[in-house]
Parts: C-alpha cells; sequence; structure tokens
C-alpha cells in the first residue's frame, strides 16, 4: 500500500502542475505549451481604416434608422478638413497620445511601470503602430454623424501643470448630420482613470436620439515579452451583476461562438492582458448593449452602446464615461467600479486567491519588501495548516518505521502476490499505519497553494519590486539560476527524507519526477519560485521534527539506479 499512496501522492502533483502549466494554454485560449503554435500576424492594413464601429442594435431607439452590418465607417462623414495630428499629453502616471481623427486615444505609457524587455523604457499598453493595434474609440451611430473617423479640432494643455490636480482636453466635431459632439477628458493627478464626457448639440431643426459607442479594439496577439513557459488570458471580457465576470477568447469572436450578456443597466467591458488592462465604465443605471466583434483580419473589438435620448433642437446633452488604463492593482480596481478588480484573473480559484493577496499586502504594508512578504506567507500559512501537515508526516515517518518488515516480505513473498497483499494488511493493521494518511492532508492543502501562485504570478506590484542582492525583479525569471537551483537541491532533500518505494520503477520515478518539475522554475518568475523554495525548507524542517519526536531518525534514501 505504500508505493499505491506514493503513485497516488505523485498522480495528484503532477496534475497540479499540469493544470499550472499546460491546461492554462488550452483554458487561455492558446495552443498547448508541448505542441508549440504561432502567432497570428497582424494585419497588413493601415490601422485607422481597419478598425469599425459596431452594429447599432435593435433595442435602442433612433430616429435614424440604425447601421447595418454593412456600414463599417471607412471614411470620415463630408467635413471640412482638417489637418491630422498626434497629441501628446502627460501626467505624473501617464504619457498618452491622441488623434485628431476621431479624438481617439492611440498609445499610452505607464510613467511608473518599466518595460519587460528594456527596463529604460516605460511599459506600452495601447498602440497603433505596423507591429500593433490597441486603441480606445467612441463615436455616434444612428445616422450620418461623428464618428472616431471624423477629423476633430483640439483645444487644451498638454503638460499637467505643476501644483494642478487635473488637465481638461477636448476634441470638436464639425456639424454633421446636425449634431456637433465635443469630447472632453479630464486626466488627474496619480490616477489611471480619466473621466471622458460627451456632449452632443442638437444644431438640426428636428428631435434626434443617436446612439454612442464605446470601444476597445486589440490584435489578435499576445503581449510582446510574455513567457512561453506559461500562459495568461489576453482579450475582451465583459462583466454585469447578472453573469459577472465573462472572459472571451479572441478564437471565439472569430468563430462566432462568443457568449456575452447582451443588454444589461450595469457593468463594464475591457480590454484584459497580464498585470494591465483597460476598461469602459458607465454609470450603474444607465442601460447599454455589450458587443464583441471582429473588425478585420487579426483585429477585434468589445465595447458597449448607449442612447442620448430626444434631443430637441437647439438643446445639448451629455453622457459622462470613464476610461481605466493602467495596471491590475486591486485596491484601485475596487475603487472604481463594483467586479474590475476580476480583470486581474486568479482564474479558477478566486475564492482562495482573494483573500491570500489581501493577507500578503498587509505583510507588505508592514514589511515594505514583497519578497520578505512572500516568505512570511508562506511561514503563516505553514503554521495554519501545521496539525495537517504533522499528521501526514507522522505517517510518513511511521511507514518508514516500518519500511524494512515490508521490504523483507516482499522479496520474501515476490512470487505470491496474493499472500504478500495479505501479509502487507496485517502489518499495517498490528502497527496501527494507514498507508493513506500521508496523503489526505496533502491534498487539502493543494488548492490553496495553487492559489497563492496564481496571486503571485498575477499581481502587478511584483513587477521590477527587489528582493535580495542580485533579485531585482520578482516578475522575471532569477538572472543567476541561484534560486530554482535551490529549490532543485530542496526537493530533492525532501525526497531522499521519504520512504523510498518498495517497487524499483517508483523509487526510480521518485526521482526522476522532481527533476523533471524543477527544470520549469528555471523559466519562472522569481517570486513564484521563491515561494516554492520556502514552502520547502519549511516542509524539510518540519518533517525532520516529527521524525526525531517520533523515535525515526532522519535517514537519507538515496536513488539506486
Amino acid at each position: 500500500m505504500n508505493d499505491i499512496r506514493r503513485t497516488i501522492l505523485w498522480v495528484i502533483f503532477g496534475f497540479a502542475m499540469v493544470l499550472l502549466w499546460d491546461q492554462w494554454q488550452v483554458y487561455n485560449g492558446h495552443p498547448a505549451t508541448f505542441l508549440g503554435g504561432t502567432k497570428p500576424a497582424v494585419s497588413a492594413a493601415p490601422p485607422s481604416a481597419a478598425t469599425g464601429v459596431p452594429v447599432a442594435s435593435a433595442g435602442l431607439n433612433t430616429t435614424a434608422a440604425p447601421a447595418t452590418p454593412g456600414a463599417v465607417p471607412t471614411t470620415a462623414p463630408t467635413a471640412p478638413v482638417v489637418p491630422r495630428q498626434r497629441i501628446d499629453v502627460s501626467t505624473d502616471v501617464l504619457k498618452l497620445s491622441f488623434d485628431t481623427e476621431g479624438g481617439s486615444l492611440v498609445h499610452s505609457e505607464f510613467l511608473k511601470h518599466a518595460d519587460m524587455v528594456d527596463q529604460t523604457k516605460p511599459t506600452v499598453l495601447l498602440d497603433e503602430s505596423r507591429d500593433r493595434v490597441y486603441v480606445a474609440q467612441t463615436g455616434l451611430i444612428g445616422g450620418n454623424f461623428p464618428t472616431h473617423k471624423t477629423p476633430m479640432t483640439f483645444k487644451g494643455e498638454r503638460t499637467l501643470a505643476e501644483g494642478a490636480n487635473s488637465l481638461v482636453l477636448t476634441f470638436e466635431s464639425p456639424d454633421l448630420g446636425g449634431v456637433k459632439l465635443v469630447k472632453t477628458y479630464t486626466l488627474q493627478r496619480g490616477s489611471y482613470a480619466i473621466a471622458v464626457k460627451h456632449e452632443l448639440t442638437n444644431t438640426g431643426t428636428a428631435p434626434l436620439s443617436p446612439q454612442l459607442y464605446l470601444q476597445l479594439v486589440h490584435d489578435g496577439n499576445k503581449p510582446k515579452g510574455e513567457s512561453s513557459f506559461y500562459s495568461t488570458f489576453t482579450g475582451p471580457a465583459v462583466y454585469t451583476d447578472a453573469k459577472k465576470y465573462q472572459k472571451v477568447e479572441f478564437s471565439d469572436i472569430e468563430k462566432n461562438k462568443a457568449e456575452i450578456e447582451k443588454t444589461s443597466p450595469n457593468g463594464y467591458v475591457a480590454m484584459v492582458q497580464h498585470y494591465f488592462a483597460s476598461a469602459w465604465l458607465l454609470d450603474d443605471g444607465t442601460p447599454r448593449e455589450n458587443f464583441v466583434r471582429k473588425v478585420d483580419t487579426n483585429l477585434y473589438a468589445v465595447g458597449l452602446i448607449t442612447a442620448f435620448r430626444d434631443i430637441a433642437p437647439g438643446t445639448s446633452k451629455a453622457i459622462d464615461t470613464k476610461l481605466f488604463i493602467g495596471p491590475q492593482e486591486e485596491k484601485n480596481l475596487e475603487a472604481l467600479a463594483p467586479g474590475l478588480e476580476l480583470v486581474k484573473d486568479y482564474g479558477r480559484l478566486t475564492i482562495l486567491a482573494k483573500p491570500l493577496y489581501w493577507l500578503l499586502d498587509k505583510l507588505h504594508g508592514m514589511i515594505q519588501n514583497w519578497g520578505w512578504s512572500i516568505v512570511a506567507l508562506v511561514l503563516l500559512l505553514k503554521v495554519a495548516f501545521y496539525w495537517l501537515n504533522a499528521k501526514a508526516y507522522s505517517s510518513m515517518a511511521k511507514m518508514k518505521a516500518i519500511n524494512p518488515r515490508i521490504m523483507e516480505m516482499r522479496e520474501r513473498l515476490k512470487d505470491n502476490p496474493q499472500q504478500m497483499q495479505q501479509e502487507m494488511m496485517r502489518i499495517y493493521r498490528e502497527e496501527k499505519v494507514n498507508p493513506m494518511g500521508g496523503c489526505f492532508p496533502i491534498v487539502i492543502q493543494i488548492p490553496v497553494f495553487i492559489s497563492l501562485y496564481w496571486v503571485l504570478l498575477s499581481s502587478v506590484e511584483m513587477r521590477n519590486a527587489p528582493w535580495v542582492m542580485w533579485v531585482h525583479d520578482l516578475s522575471a525569471p532569477d538572472p543567476f539560476f541561484i534560486l530554482p537551483l535551490l529549490m532543485t537541491a530542496t526537493s530533492m532533500l525532501q525526497t531522499a527524507l521519504n520512504p523510498a518505494p518498495p517497487d524499483p520503477m517508483q523509487a526510480k520515478m521518485m526521482w526522476i519526477m522532481p527533476l523533471i518539475f524543477s527544470v520549469m522554475f528555471f523559466f519562472f518568475p522569481a517570486g513564484l519560485v521563491l515561494y516554492w523554495l520556502t514552502n520547502n525548507i519549511l516542509s524539510i524542517a518540519q518533517q525532520w521534527v516529527i521524525n526525531t519526536r517520533l523515535g525515526v531518525p532522519p535517514k537519507f534514501n538515496l536513488p539506486k539506479f
């Protein structure tokens, strides 16, 4: 039974690791890691001609005919020619570029977050270039109204003045279809949330009810510099109170299989990737229609549509929205909108991961070092699970004590399997040993440690966060592979301290499997390896103490290949 228990334990451990590795690829819409795959190329078409307006839904009232599937604007409605410009603006945390064509946001840099590939440059999220398309657009549908293709005039300052708390920019459209649209962006000091006001003036002679669309357009590629050894989600997401957080794969949009809640009075739409996100937010109670759609070759959009209702001639109405573009800092996301913190994707174990992050954040508040906070959190988890671990290691120690008898019996009865099994069960009864006693306490803890794994992988706070000496970035692999080597050594030491399985093949697998899994950690972020190394060291210490107390001196079972 000892070898059966060992087999079950390793199968569970292997299954957990596969979930963290290969199934992430499949779950997140990527080819399996072990099968490889190639990324789709970015469309060679000019981005400005490729991005389009969503189809208007029949559920919103308009005085003009709704847009049809073929009515994606590729040229601006008739308007005076205005030279197209890029307007660069900056605050203390953001550097942004707006296009006077539609007043769209086409480039963003985070001044307090260095790029993972080139540490001398800030992280770029939104961009419009030949290599990448990721932009935020708005406009009107329901008539020959201003869209994200309409030339607009810019007014405002370009830099947040010293001592000022806000920076206001306006983009004004010409009169089109009896409508003049003014977009006002208000940037706040220290904030990644931008207030966006759309003010509409009816310059015609009849009442109008145009629809406002807000969309995020992204190519179907993964972010540059992402590790090939683990995969995180990149793509659209829709949140509503009714259906909560709904991730959408680019591949599902391509196949017309995307399923989201189409209408809602609350929620948001977002574009998500590792560590960063963008989202359009409307006030709760504002009716809206959510959509995801393919815009062009390898270009996809997520957005929402809401209505300006009954604007009388000569009057104006405004809709206030927010555009979030920034890092997935959980506390800031929670403060902006209900459910927005879910763009920080913990996978299927969110219910366990959120309290673990809360505890990690509290520890960091006291320790002021994310690396030592990880060590402290693992220590607290080991204390919390002390009695479960003690029970498991006690069972292992008893198994180790009777292992010589089991080995002798197996050798003596190797030609009589049935009698061997009966004799083995008799020894277990006499010694009051449960061969599965060391397995179940460990199994119970696996979801907690997988959740912690997700927390460390998803937390933007780990980016460029130093620990000690050579570890300057807990989100990047150890540059000298010291932590992975130590983790491999501790994994082998744990194997040596455990009872050797009677079956020679299983004994070999007991040594080979830690080596195989350890290879992955050479390419994992240092913070994840530090967590696993700390767990290994504390487990070895606890096992050593418990074995000694039970009168079973620690003994190293070296491999016999």
